[in-house]
């Protein structure tokens, strides 16, 4: 847990359009500034009319307070953090005719609210501002759904940007409120959300950036003008888990639809869905939280949260038996998506992935829309690309394949241009290499397991030499420090990781960094720290079932995970291994099709794998800056994308390697 310091409370009434504005008009949560925004600075939009229904299951919620949230920039939230003032979702509600002040002394003390009828009707109208691009959602607390009040209540429904022109109104003239909405909203901005009333992150360009993606994801699991989960995205190219989430819904409303927290159904969910999964942990207060709580963690409780579905759940179309684990992912096929490869995530969250079957490359959105058309990105001389990176300027580079005896670097602008001629940077004779990363300073590293190269983003040679030894044909694993250093795995047999300085002097020796567990070293990545982290396949081939291992060394080539590496029973052909904001690894298990977590002391702690039965053979992945996991399914060429299951991590890596970031929050 990290302790935050309390927020200074500035309350200025200067926007135009603040009825009855008073030195309270805002409470005392979330307050960061003159203008009340969160963080966010420039001119305010003033509100209009928002209207629609809340709801516990089918039924209509009498007397709910309905508040209008939006995510602070002041601080994280997030799993494992704990909400304090730095963190707590600004107000947007003023006082007005049809608002009233919460002095409930909870959560929401001092916050404006507006009031359901007798139907779930709610109103607001136009008592609020916000600032253009503030991520904004709305949260209902208490009422009666017909049992009674119960003040256990509590669910979500994210509105996303406010807008620079227009309303909130213009997208979304009716909002229903119910809990598939809450569970769509929970998991979108898990990575961001410490409870349903503490939605905050930093203040930062990529920051922003990945709340904002996080806000939007919201729409492909549900319809907020219905409050009905969907089967397809939006954009027409993704299955969503459409029963999980009804499943998942239903398991609120036991407790939504009860007469209040001293309930069998509530204290049964409370007591399940703590907040770090255990059974002594803090025990939520609302079922908005509950829903936070699953979403941080998928793989604790499954069965006993699914035994709490009802005897006759309000969602129909849920689940049938208790899943493997309740991450909710978004399954992406099309757009070219032929024989994936490797995949890299720019500062926009958008994800680029490599194929060799078309020579192509596909950009995929934050919201899983195909950028790249029908077919991806070709040309440039783009021929079986293995590998990808993006530079500090979000620009695209890929090694492939010339002729039999040469290659070449293709680049690519955000957009597809290519930036490297019509048959791309050459790398020289003999030298095809498969394994790339960009550094800091928009170079490019590039090896084949017998060379070494750095190429400037416009394709001069700044350095070539041979390795000390060879890593074998087909390196996998080359990432790059925070002091700009390169590491280099290959999948051969030699047992060794090389270190390269970024002027191109071996700092590994002559046989490189051996033991600690290193046998088959696969692929690699480096934390926060300066560690590197090495996924070693341990004598698995691709016929046979192996084990695996996690090797840990230190910036120096120091053994930190004990003379056989970080143990991974039964982890079945690893395939790659990521790390996210909070520093936990992330790695794909190509024989199991499933993704583990693991904490950055290698202690597992998904149950027992996630995504078991949605992944198909992964072969890469990677964590975006709202905290979702991309990974390719080699098996039926398709792109799947968990929801908010991990925290927030700077991408690209090439920035994190910049600004000496790596695994860490944006």
């Amino acid at each position: 847990m990290r302790a935050r310091a309390a927020a200074a409370v500035v309350l200025v009434c200067g926007a135009a359009g603040l009825a009855g504005c008073s030195g309270g008009a805002f409470g005392t949560r979330g307050t960061t500034g003159a203008n009340q925004s969160g963080g966010q600075t420039g001119s305010r939009t003033a509100g209009t009319t928002l209207t629609g229904k809340v709801r516990g299951g089918q039924q209509p919620i009498a007397g709910a307070h309905v508040y209008l949230l939006a995510a602070n920039t002041t601080g994280y939230g997030g799993n494992g953090i704990a909400a304090s003032a730095n963190n707590a979702s600004v107000s947007l509600l003023t006082s007005a005719g049809d608002t009233a002040l919460d002095t409930s002394g909870g959560a929401t003390n001092g916050d404006y609210y507006v009031t359901t009828d007798a139907s779930g009707n709610w109103t607001i109208t136009g008592d609020y501002t916000c600032t253009p691009g503030q991520q904004v959602y709305l949260y209902a607390q208490g009422g009666d759904p017909g049992a009674g009040t119960n003040p256990a209540a509590g669910l979500m429904a994210a509105l996303g940007s406010c807008p620079s022109a227009g309303n909130f109104a213009t997208a979304t003239p009716y909002i229903v409120i119910n809990e598939v909405s809450t569970v769509a909203t929970a998991y979108a901005f898990a990575g961001f959300a410490t409870d349903a009333t503490h939605v905050s992150s930093s203040g930062t360009t990529l920051a922003q950036t990945g709340v904002a993606n996080a806000f939007a994801n919201a729409a492909n699991l549900e319809t907020l003008s219905t409050g009905e989960a969907l089967a397809t995205t939006p954009a027409g190219n993704g299955t969503a888990p459409q029963s999980e989430i009804n499943t998942l819904g239903n398991i609120l409303a036991s407790c939504v639809n009860s007469d209040g927290a001293g309930s069998a159904a509530c204290t049964t969910l409370f007591a399940t869905a703590t907040a770090d999964g255990t059974i002594t942990g803090a025990q939520p207060t609302d079922t908005a939280t509950v829903a936070i709580n699953i979403a941080h963690n998928p793989g604790v409780n499954v069965d006993a949260l699914y035994g709490l579905t009802g005897a006759t759940p309000p969602f129909a179309n849920g689940l049938t038996a208790a899943p493997n684990d309740w991450t909710v992912a978004i399954v992406i096929s099309g757009g070219g998506l032929k024989q994936l490869e490797a995949l890299a995530i720019d500062g926009d969250g958008a994800v680029w992935v490599v194929d060799t079957a078309t020579s192509s490359i596909t950009k995929i959105g934050s919201s899983g829309a195909f950028l790249s058309g029908a077919s991806g990105y070709t040309g440039g001389g783009l021929q079986n690309p293995l590998s990808i990176s993006i530079d500090p300027s979000g620009n695209a580079w890929s090694a492939t394949l010339v002729s039999g005896s040469s290659g070449a670097l293709v680049g690519m602008s955000s957009s597809g241009v290519v930036l490297s001629g019509p048959s791309g940077y050459s790398t020289g004779p003999n030298f095809i290499p498969t394994a790339i990363a960009s550094d800091g300073s928009g170079n490019i590293w590039v090896s084949d397991g017998y060379n070494m190269g750095q190429f400037s983003s416009a394709g001069s040679i700044l350095q070539s030499f041979h390795l000390p030894f060879s890593m074998g044909v087909f390196p996998e694993g080359l990432a790059i420090d925070g002091h700009g250093n390169v590491w280099l795995t290959g999948g051969g047999s030699l047992g060794a990781v090389q270190e390269v300085s970024s002027s191109g002097s071996v700092l590994s020796g002559s046989y490189g960094y051996t033991g600690g567990g290193i046998y088959f070293p696969f692929t690699i990545t480096i934390d926060g720290s300066g560690d590197a982290w090495i996924l070693d396949t341990t004598n698995c081939t691709c016929s046979a079932i192996g084990d695996g291992t996690i090797p840990e060394l230190s910036n120096t080539g120091v053994s930190l995970g004990g003379s056989s590496g970080h143990s991974t029973p039964s982890m079945n052909q690893p395939a790659d291994i990521a790390i996210d904001g909070d520093g936990n690894l992330w790695i794909a298990s190509y024989g199991w099709g499933s993704v583990f977590e693991y904490t950055n002391t290698a202690v597992r702690i998904s149950r027992p794998y996630y995504l078991s039965g949605i992944l198909n053979k992964p072969g890469s992945l990677a964590v975006d800056g709202s905290g979702n996991v991309w990974v390719t399914n080699f098996g039926n060429n398709t792109v799947t994308e968990a929801i908010g299951v991990a925290a927030p991590v700077v991408t690209p890596l090439s920035v994190g390697v910049r600004d000496n970031k790596l695994g860490t929050r944006p």
